[in-house]
């Protein structure tokens, strides 16, 4: 036993590296479900969504790129699927150039799910340039930041725009971010400003310097990384996903936490392993 125990101290890093393979790979190939307890931030965010009378319009900022669609794609999808549920009318719009071949095909694939019609159900106006000077203009006239959709159509003939002016005609803003421009620029920019209820989506690494936002009242609503994904998914499809889709935040999660609970056996077994082996000084 003593000997085993000296080797495995000294184990060969490329155990550990298949080990955190195997760790990753399996649950992804074999699902599995860990229980976890919703975050009180995300179960206000679902809160705030559901409570929108049905019919009403909201603003979706979707400001994510390749590198986090992993972690805000889930929660994107889940979002659209939630606000179409209610017959929520979307207007959307990105400040990242990369977001638009990520954000219009996820879009068109839930709208037609859920029978909705482009310019009268939901719109995507595109990508807007100008970072905080874009979010100001959001605030101001929408129809003079965005003259046109991202399909080149007035928007001022888009029944969905009817009435639809400035960030404060909208009860809700919906903030997918990733990183700047995003979630902490609409609120220092227009938030406050306007008095508008904004709830957001980040990635995990920006998520702590939200939460003083969330605290204040700032966001109604705070989402981020993987985990809250998975809770959000939890909270809008109670009793299991939709035929034919697959709940990638729940997926993820199940995977990550694997990974961890691997990590962490190895912390405590090599504590175990070198206490053991290590003599003891007599006092």
């Amino acid at each position: 036993m003593y000997n085993f125990l000296v080797r495995f101290q000294n184990l060969d890093r490329r155990w550990i590296f298949v080990g955190m393979a195997l760790s990753i790979l399996i649950p992804m190939l074999f699902p599995v479900s860990f229980p976890f307890r919703v975050d009180q931030r995300v179960q206000d965010l679902y809160d705030t969504v559901d409570e929108l009378p049905d019919g009403s319009k909201i603003f979706l900022s979707a400001d994510f790129d390749p590198a986090s669609r992993p972690e805000l794609e889930p929660f994107f999808r889940a979002n659209l699927h939630h606000l179409f549920r209610k017959d929520i009318q979307i207007v959307s719009a990105t400040l990242w150039p990369s977001a638009p071949p990520l954000v219009l095909p996820i879009m068109k694939e839930i709208a037609e799910k859920h029978g909705k019609v482009y310019g009268e159900d939901w719109v995507f106006l595109g990508f807007k340039d100008g970072k905080e000077l874009a979010i100001k203009s959001i605030g101001e006239n929408i129809p003079k930041a965005f003259p046109k959709d991202f399909e080149g159509t007035d928007i001022t003939t888009l029944p969905i725009m009817s009435g639809v002016r400035q960030a404060k005609d909208f009860p809700l803003i919906v903030s997918v971010s990733a990183g700047f421009p995003g979630t902490q620029e609409y609120v220092l920019q227009i938030q406050g400003q306007y008095s508008l209820d904004i709830v957001s989506s980040c990635t995990a690494v920006s998520g702590p310097d939200y939460i003083p936002f969330f605290k204040a009242g700032q966001l109604r609503g705070l989402s981020a990384g993987i985990p809250g994904s998975a809770h959000y998914e939890q909270l809008v499809f109670p009793d299991g996903p939709p035929e034919g889709t697959r709940l990638l935040g729940i997926a993820g999660y199940n995977v990550l936490s694997l990974g961890h609970l691997f990590i962490v056996l190895l912390i405590i077994a090599g504590n175990i392993a070198y206490f053991l082996t290590t003599p003891r000084e007599e006092a």
